[in-house]
């Protein structure tokens, strides 16, 4: 276990925000998180439970404890379930899915964090997402140190959301997920433009492997490594609206990109409407916006999670007034 005090965040968070926590505590085991709750009370400190670090901004020094899984481990425990560590490497787990024959996470693959920040954020791309797979999650509560088992039913998953972000933020410590995948193959390949990337490769009906593989040159395709590049993937969530909403923009927009949700709303890509604002590529000091995907904002080197959110809040007020849509970060501010 690691128990650090004036800790520097750098290497923990993919924006590459240089801040410190006055506490780091890293657990490697579910007796370790029990062992730690029981004292945590005795500092009266705020609480950040890390994952990652790849759907995080930092804008300034955490005066409190920062809380991290080194829980790494997989285990299949039949023949459609795998459980995982939360500190477990998510696309180690896709990859794992697809070399062993089980299927469901292909169109999640190369999504950057841990297997715990997946049953949080409830991680998407490509009409896939974590809750599709997740069936339990065992944690431990903070308040008693006692283990518990979640059931998925129990978390409210939506897009992007999960209690573990509202209600449940900072009660749980999560040590594990099981998820259950599929031994039949079914591949979704109508979202975004896996389709034509598999059409200029000749391929028609991939394997998993064929569309991991795919999936993950999209990825590197649109999105900055963060080791060359600090940045937090997608920083917007798509906004969905009502359908009238969207019938009178794709009046005025006639090649506007959409997704239908249901019957009466429309998802329409952040994205998209960052760059008809003119964003796509531009910067504003040592901040800016990703010349091949405007959902992303980058740190050009040395920026503070306040350059950021200025960046951020410049491009809802310009999305806001030029569409008459409130466009909110995915990413976790703190």
């Amino acid at each position: 276990m690691k128990d650090l005090r004036n800790y520097s965040l750098l290497k923990h968070n993919t924006f590459g925000i240089d801040v410190k926590c006055r506490r780091f505590i890293e657990y490697d085991s579910v007796d370790e998180a029990q062992k730690i709750v029981k004292h945590l009370n005795d500092d009266d400190l705020p609480l950040l439970i890390l994952g990652g670090g790849s759907n995080l901004l930092l804008t300034g020094d955490y005066d409190g404890t920062v809380l991290h899984s080194g829980i790494k481990y997989l285990k299949q425990i039949d023949e459609e379930h795998v459980k995982c560590g939360s500190g477990y490497v998510w696309d180690d787990f896709v990859a794992y899915c697809v070399q062993h024959n089980l299927y469901g996470a292909e169109n999640l693959s190369l999504i950057p964090g841990e297997v715990g920040a997946s049953a949080v954020q409830n991680i998407g791309a490509y009409g896939s997402e974590a809750k599709d797979l997740i069936e339990k999650i065992e944690a431990v509560e903070i308040a008693t140190g006692k283990i518990v088992q979640i059931k998925k039913s129990m978390c409210e998953y939506r897009y992007r959301q999960s209690k573990f972000k509202h209600d449940w933020r900072d009660k749980y410590l999560i040590t594990s997920v099981t998820y259950k995948l599929s031994k039949t193959y079914e591949p979704k390949l109508d979202y975004g433009n896996i389709r034509a990337a598999l059409e200029k490769k000749g391929i028609v009906n991939p394997t998993a492997e064929e569309l991991r593989e795919t999936i993950i040159e999209i990825r590197n395709a649109k999105l900055p490594d963060p080791n060359m590049l600090g940045n937090g993937g997608s920083f917007f969530m798509n906004p969905i609206v009502a359908r009238s909403k969207y019938e009178e923009l794709a009046s005025q927009y006639r090649n506007m990109p959409h997704y239908t949700i249901d019957a009466k709303h429309e998802k329409i890509p952040a994205g998209w409407m960052i760059e008809q604002c003119g964003w796509k590529g531009r910067t504003l000091g040592k901040v800016g916006v990703y010349e091949k995907q405007a959902l992303v904002l980058i740190n050009r080197g040395g920026a503070t999670g306040q350059e950021v959110m200025y960046l951020c809040e410049a491009i809802q007020k310009d999305v806001k007034a030029k569409f008459g849509i409130d466009i909110y970060p995915e990413v976790n501010i703190k």
